[in-house]
């Protein structure tokens, strides 16, 4: 039957909802300096089969599961027994942890791209800091604070126009634009001196890193899964929250296909513009998590005057990608309140569940905004700090540099692969996987590839998810 909740308009505007939950920070951020620590074209290499072999079959899973039941996260489990209640928490407890440190994110991505505004008018857009702006921005509370709420605000405001009025109406405007803006910055980057070793590191074969003690095999296959899983919106109830508003007549085979593929091909474009652009300018591609903003900021002021309006265009395409990824996030949590108010027979006011749970995620994600990210004598101690840890002392682990990685740690390092592998198991051994295949045969086209989507879902699957499991724990823990 179809829900009574609302649907998507067309195919079109869901994929473009969908291509933009995977498509944000985790691609334009993530993927470039994952792979500049992980050996370049190794990582490419496992990352794209990884998509292949899990990626495409857990999507698949979980968009059968939302349209099979009608139902977000949570629902879609308790449809089945409500001894899988559990595992729907999972889904909508790190979509809410991921949202509360990713809307921080979204709003220095924006003080950054005001910057380059500012710059671009004559104007000083970093207060006199320089290339030390960034560390003036974790402890300008005033504007952390701002810019955190100021995301928050626009996140809100599309979801409660709800899902064809707000979220679908904006992802298909905004998912073309942020291509071809990406595309612009590419084509730019690729005539600057040099920018050849970045697209040599990326696709020349090199498989060195392997051989690296520090990294290994395994370590660039869990970083690979790691952020295959992170990129493509699963584990944490998006799209079986986005699946349970299709249409029993769209192509769940296809539209499985097409979302990875597009999320893939939009990674590998941030990559083009990010490490030839690094080559370019002596930057260095495995500068880590501050690549997007301290490295980004030294590329576009070696560019010259043209460097502020690639600058501003660069960081206003990564704020499309945040704001497509954290509408489906906040979705999430929506489509599960939602759900449990039409359980009561009651009518939902979608509004008002917004702006609550909105609300709600905007305290917790306090701390991450005013601890400078583990900086130190912050307005909010760091975790390490309330422990009385020395920073890089014995019993200093990643969770406790800053509360950034502690919600991290709790959603991306447990709940996300955990939820994911008890999805799997439950798929591939209880439920049959003859239930999916069911569903997806609901279109009326034929589920093509069965019996190796059977095969991922029973093997391949959980041991990668397994070794995902393992290895952000250990990253988290030493």
């Amino acid at each position: 039957m179809e829900n009574n909740r609302g649907q998507w308009g067309s195919n079109f505007g869901f994929l473009m909802a969908a291509i933009g939950s995977a498509v944000g920070l985790g691609n334009i951020w993530g993927f470039p300096y994952k792979m500049g620590k992980s050996g370049g074209f190794a990582f490419l290499l496992i990352y794209l089969i990884l998509v292949v072999f899990v990626g495409v079959v857990v999507m698949l899973g979980e968009l059968a599961l939302g349209r099979k039941t009608g139902k977000g996260t949570m629902g879609a489990y308790l449809a089945f027994s409500k001894k899988y209640a559990f595992v729907g928490f999972m889904g909508v407890a790190s979509g809410f942890l991921i949202l509360s440190f990713y809307s921080v994110l979204g709003g220095m991505v924006m003080r950054y791209m005001i910057a380059f505004l500012l710059q671009l008018l004559g104007l000083d857009g970093f207060a006199g800091q320089g290339g030390g702006f960034f560390g003036f921005l974790l402890y300008d509370y005033g504007g952390m604070l701002f810019f955190y709420a100021l995301f928050m605000i626009i996140t809100v405001y599309i979801v409660m126009g709800g899902i064809e009025k707000g979220i679908e109406k904006f992802s298909a405007v905004a998912m073309p634009a942020l291509f071809f803006i990406l595309l612009f910055v590419i084509v730019y980057v690729a005539f600057q001196p040099g920018a050849a070793d970045g697209y040599a590191f990326m696709f020349k074969p090199d498989f060195s890193v392997f051989t690296n003690p520090e990294i290994g095999f395994f370590g660039v296959l869990k970083a690979a899964a790691g952020q295959m899983f992170f990129s493509l919106s699963l584990g944490m109830g998006c799209m079986i929250t986005y699946g349970s508003y299709l249409s029993k007549k769209e192509n769940l085979q296809k539209n499985a296909l097409i979302i990875p593929f597009a999320d893939t091909m939009v990674a590998l474009m941030a990559g083009m513009a990010v490490m030839p652009a690094c080559a370019a300018f002596g930057v260095d591609y495995g500068r880590g998590p501050g690549l997007l903003f301290v490295s980004m900021q030294t590329v576009f002021a070696n560019m010259g005057s043209f460097g502020n309006f690639i600058g501003f265009l660069f960081y206003f395409l990564v704020f499309i990608a945040a704001v497509t990824s954290s509408i489906s996030l906040l979705e999430v949590s929506t489509t599960f309140e939602i759900d449990r108010t039409m359980a009561k027979g009651k009518e939902p006011n979608r509004k008002k569940i917004t702006l609550i749970y909105a609300l709600a995620i905007f305290v917790v994600g306090l701390p991450v905004c005013l601890d400078a990210l583990g900086s130190g004598g912050a307005a909010v101690k760091a975790p390490f700090e309330i422990l009385g840890i020395e920073a890089g002392g014995a019993g200093f682990a990643m969770w406790n540099d800053c509360w950034l990685d502690l919600y991290d740690m709790i959603s991306e390092g447990v709940l996300m692969p955990l939820g994911a592998l008890v999805m799997s198991v439950l798929i591939g051994w209880v439920w049959n996987t003859k239930t999916i295949k069911e569903e997806c045969e609901e279109s009326g086209h034929a589920f093509t590839g069965f019996k190796m989507f059977e095969v991922c879902y029973k093997f391949i699957v959980p041991v990668v998810l397994v070794i995902v499991l393992y290895a952000q724990i250990m990253d988290f823990f030493g």
